[in-house]
């Protein structure tokens, strides 16, 4: 997230430069982070569960995936995308509008 704030830095400053608040940038890219965790979280549950499946094949073991264990796996997955996305946003959302417009 911080090379993606980082990259930015002249659609941030666009956006702050016509009106846009430091909470709209900052929610902007929260959401973003939040979105990215979640769906690499997602695909990390499938992959594993269909790993877990082909094991269980394999390996004649019983499988009984827990839904209350994959919720708390994208639970934390989300949390990890908001806690890592918060300070790069953070930063993005405190750039003033005119040096990013002259940043290249």
């Amino acid at each position: 997230m911080l090379v993606s704030v980082t990259e930015r830095t002249r659609e941030i400053g666009i956006r702050l430069a016509i009106g846009a608040h430091e909470k709209h940038i900052l929610i902007q890219f929260l959401v973003e982070a939040t979105v990215l965790s979640l769906l690499g979280g997602i695909i990390g549950i499938l992959i594993g569960l269909a790993l877990a499946g082909l094991a269980s094949l394999t390996l004649t073991i019983p499988f009984a995936p827990s839904p209350a264990v994959i919720l708390l796996a994208v639970g934390f997955s989300a949390l990890i995308g908001m806690v890592f996305g918060f300070f790069p946003a953070l930063r993005g959302a405190r750039l003033n509008p005119i040096d990013a417009l002259r940043h290249e």
